[in-house]
């Protein structure tokens, strides 16, 4: 039996898609800010790829946005397949 290593997820598809669900909604770092509880600059070093943030920080955006957390993070497998996803 082969073992292959897990996928390596995509920090830069989420980031990508954070900038996106932001921008779809006309907010601007202050304004999302202010709906998650999250500082400007950790929204700002996310989206340039200078971190990428703990659980608590996506959970958070993921209220302000009003989407389920998993909605969110789905970015992470750009270019594989996600767990449970049937062929």
């Amino acid at each position: 039996m082969t073992i292959f290593p897990p996928p390596e997820p995509d920090p830069m598809a989420l980031r990508q898609a954070l900038s996106r669900l932001r921008a779809a909604r006309g907010w601007s770092y202050d304004e999302l800010a202010s709906r998650s509880g999250l500082s400007r600059r950790t929204l700002i070093e996310i989206e340039q790829g200078r971190t990428i943030g703990t659980l608590n920080t996506w959970h958070a955006l993921a209220h302000a946005f009003g989407i389920p957390l998993g909605e969110l993070l789905a970015p992470l497998c750009t270019g594989h397949e996600p767990p449970g996803v049937d062929h």
